[in-house]
């Protein structure tokens, strides 16, 4: 009966979810709508993105780093002020979206796609999950020449992949409007956990997520006893004790095979051959990670300056540093330690257990 009665109240959930969420909405909220966008309070730049239900998209947007805000909101049609109400009934020119206000110095766009890929169905071209209509299909806004062309690749990476058994539908729309929706809508997985849980996990979408974006919990970090034994003193230095390996003198800096890279320690993958390139600089770098989600970055202060430092998620492992002196189209260079990595070639990828990032590799 228990079950049953569970049963029932998560269905309640998903019928009255996104689409039809009967909230009771504060007067002020419609009387003081925002500015179509939010101002700048420094170097941050905006992806304007949808995919079905605001909610479900806004809250993994929150937990990456170099991420500064994400406003839940409508994008993309002509109306002045829309309201959620208006917008849900789907007879306005409005998609459910996100602005995601970002660090070009800590995460790219390019990296932003990665994240947005990996949060809906692509797929799909009637809206999202349990969301039907237009109003929750969906789009990525560009902004400029330079955002249209890294998601036109992106788009057609993903499609080739393999990934998904059909199309990539996702519309790629040059951006002309953004409003942001009602104060109630904002966060709303901090202010309603229960309500939003049981609605990701009941629309289908965390179900979804985990059959074509495999589990990555098989990544961790062996004891420091471990550490040792499997490590040599330079590869534990470098991990453990954020040492640097000197330059022009370590395993990968001219390695220029088809490839990735992982993480020595816990296996996790980190870096493509695809994205290398020659800096000059004496040590591997890449223009990006092969998925910002394996990957932490801080504040370094030590030498007398301040850079950021990137470590592995699951290992734990110091890496090296990213700079905003890279190539287009990231502008990021990923400056990172040979020691801290295992090579794993194009040809032993299937064997090792990489094979779903044969598509990564050119």
């Amino acid at each position: 009966m228990k079950l049953l009665i569970n049963l029932i109240f998560v269905l309640a959930l998903i019928a009255t979810a996104c689409s039809k969420t009967e909230v009771k909405e504060d007067p002020k909220d419609s009387e003081m709508k925002k500015e179509t966008t939010v101002k700048l309070t420094g170097n941050e730049e905006i992806a304007t993105l949808a995919g079905g239900c605001f909610w479900c998209m806004e809250s993994p947007f929150e937990k990456v780093q170099g991420v500064v805000q994400v406003i839940s909101g409508f994008a993309g049609g002509k109306e002045i002020n829309p309201t959620y109400k208006e917008v849900s009934s789907g007879k306005t020119g409005y998609r459910e979206s996100i602005q995601v206000y970002y660090d070009p110095q800590v995460i790219s766009y390019p990296e932003i796609l990665e994240v947005y890929w990996r949060q809906f169905d692509p797929t799909d071209d009637g809206g999202s999950f349990h969301d039907r209509g237009f109003q929750y299909t969906s789009a990525i806004f560009y902004m400029n020449q330079e955002q249209k062309e890294v998601a036109e690749k992106s788009k057609k990476e993903l499609d080739k992949s393999g990934i998904f058994d059909k199309p990539v539908v996702t519309k790629i729309i040059k951006y002309t409007t953004f409003y942001p929706a009602e104060d109630y809508h904002q966060d709303y997985y901090k202010k309603n956990p229960e309500r939003y849980h049981s609605y990701r996990e009941g629309s289908g979408r965390d179900q979804f997520i985990m059959a074509h974006w495999k589990d990555d919990n098989k990544y961790a970090k062996p004891s420091d006893d471990e550490l040792k034994k499997k490590l040599t003193d330079l590869q534990y230095n470098v991990t453990q004790h954020e040492s640097t390996e000197r330059a022009f003198n370590n395993e990968y800096w001219d390695n220029h095979k088809a490839g990735i890279y992982v993480d020595i320690i816990s296996g996790e993958p980190l870096f493509s051959s695809t994205d290398k390139f020659e800096s000059g600089t004496g040590w591997p770098s890449f223009t990006k990670p092969i998925d910002p989600k394996f990957i932490t970055k801080k504040t370094d202060k030590t030498l007398g300056m301040t850079r950021v430092e990137v470590r592995s998620m699951h290992g734990d492992s110091h890496l090296g540093h990213v700079f905003d002196d890279g190539p287009q189209p990231t502008g990021l260079r990923y400056c990172m330690n040979s020691a801290a990595m295992r090579f794993i070639p194009k040809e032993k990828m299937e064997e090792e257990g990489y094979g779903e990032y044969l598509w990564l590799v050119k």
